[in-house]
């Protein structure tokens, strides 16, 4: 039997910075797989409140005409470099993938840093506010050092070196970076449509209220949408702690849950190949909603 806080034990025997990819997907898929697939979609929705970031995506259309594709070609993209590492084949194929589709765009180092810091930073905050427990500081140091594992794959520069840096920069980057642009408007109404047709039709108003308040007031500004009541955000944020101590006292999850098997991928009933994910544009016309690196540290071919 595994009690409750054995994984965590576990993960505290391991070095940070050696065994960073054990760690994180120990992390990911054992203790916190519902959370962190919570976060990293919050993560991503952070992203387009920079305008350069939220016009590009709506320029594409991507995310606004095959939302539900573009969703799960970016979850599958990144759990296959969580699940079969860097130097598999699998994750060189992955990262190449996601490298190729980035490339066509004139992406700027600096707002490829600053997504990549969500990756770090949301995770954080969202398990501190309702996971059914804190993150250890060596959990913080081993997402630090998956991120600038997978920020040196994508040939993203100056990436911060310790989870204090990545929260440091995301938080400068975004007060001096969030704005209001039409576009970026739009990819958050696509999202947050997409969001509720994961249910019965009649619940899609319970899911957008429920949405909006868990953005933060910088997020709210720079949409452009009206705050939330204090009964909606009071409901919402207390379900999920409710939530977080129910987890606490379940048994710990025995195998590893992977997005892959997330019932929010709905794109590929039969399966699918790591190769043929993503999109294949035609530069400067089509690109993936998720700004990263123009080169990679894997092989091109």
């Amino acid at each position: 039997m595994v009690a409750r806080y054995d994984r965590l034990k576990q993960i505290l025997r391991l070095d940070p910075e050696r065994d960073f990819l054990e760690i994180y997907r120990l992390t990911v898929t054992y203790e916190f797989p519902w959370d962190v697939t919570r976060a990293l979609e919050f993560a991503l929705y952070r992203t387009y409140a920079v305008p350069s970031i939220g016009r590009l995506l709506a320029r594409t259309a991507e995310l606004t005409e095959r939302s539900q594709k573009r969703y799960d070609d970016t979850a599958l993209l990144l759990d296959t470099v969580l699940e079969y590492g860097f130097d598999s084949e699998n994750g060189r194929t992955a990262i190449r993938r996601i490298n190729r589709m980035h490339r066509s765009y004139d992406i700027s180092n600096d707002d490829m840093r600053y997504v990549l810091c969500t990756f770090v930073v949301t995770p954080k905050r969202w398990i501190d506010a309702y996971g059914w427990r804190k993150l250890s500081n060596h959990e913080l140091r081993a997402f630090a050092a998956y991120y600038r594992a997978l920020g040196a794959h994508m040939g993203i520069s100056d990436v911060p070196q310790t989870y204090e840096e990545f929260e440091r920069t995301l938080d400068s980057y975004e007060a001096e970076n969030f704005g209001w642009d039409e576009g970026g408007r739009r990819v958050s109404d696509a999202t947050i449509a997409l969001l509720g047709s994961w249910y019965p039709a009649a619940l899609a108003p319970v899911v957008r209220t429920a949405a909006l308040a868990l953005l933060d007031d910088s997020l709210l500004r720079a949409f452009r949408y009206d705050r939330p009541g204090s009964v909606a955000r009071g409901l919402t944020r207390g379900a999920l702690r409710l939530r977080a101590r129910a987890v606490r006292l379940l048994p710990p999850r025995t195998t590893a849950h992977y997005a892959r098997q997330n019932p929010e991928i709905k794109g590929y009933p039969d399966g699918y190949e790591i190769a043929a994910l993503g999109t294949f544009p035609t530069p400067g016309v089509r690109g993936c909603p998720v700004p990263h690196g123009r080169s990679s540290g894997a092989p091109a071919e």
